[in-house]
């Protein structure tokens, strides 16, 4: 992808965030509505219709603005993987945040490298890895 193409492409993601922004609580008042048992049915291939237009590795805003839940198997697997004390895992990357989850202190996601790729990609997250499986 050429520079005028990454412009571009920058230009459209910041128009869709502006976008999206403003209609939020549009979109939050419909989902309420909903009827969820439709809603849920059309996920997957809505779901599978994004990726086919998304490439994770040039994108990855899902891991540089939001953290998965880091649930309790999670904790044990990634501070074993980094060689470290369960609670020194969670004191250097994690939070608690308002719903009572650790999620990641800081953004991006500290295991995000600069080229998008996740540093522990075999052992992330359960929902990250639930994630990975609804685009496949």
């Amino acid at each position: 992808m050429n520079n005028e193409q990454q412009t571009t492409n920058n230009k459209l993601l910041d128009n869709w965030e502006k976008k999206s922004a403003e209609h939020q609580k549009q979109y939050k008042n419909f989902l309420q509505r909903a009827n969820k048992n439709k809603v849920l049915k059309q996920l997957p291939a809505l779901h599978e219709e994004a990726f086919e237009k998304i490439d994770c590795l040039k994108c990855a805003n899902c891991c540089k603005k939001y953290s998965p839940r880091f649930k309790t198997p999670d904790i044990k697997r990634i501070s074993k993987l980094l060689k470290m004390k369960e609670g020194d895992f969670i004191e250097t990357y994690l939070r608690v945040d308002e719903d009572g989850d650790y999620v990641a202190k800081s953004t991006p996601c500290p295991f995000l490298g600069s080229d998008n790729f996740c540093s522990i990609y075999e052992n992330r997250p359960s929902d990250c890895h639930r994630f990975t499986l609804m685009k496949m």
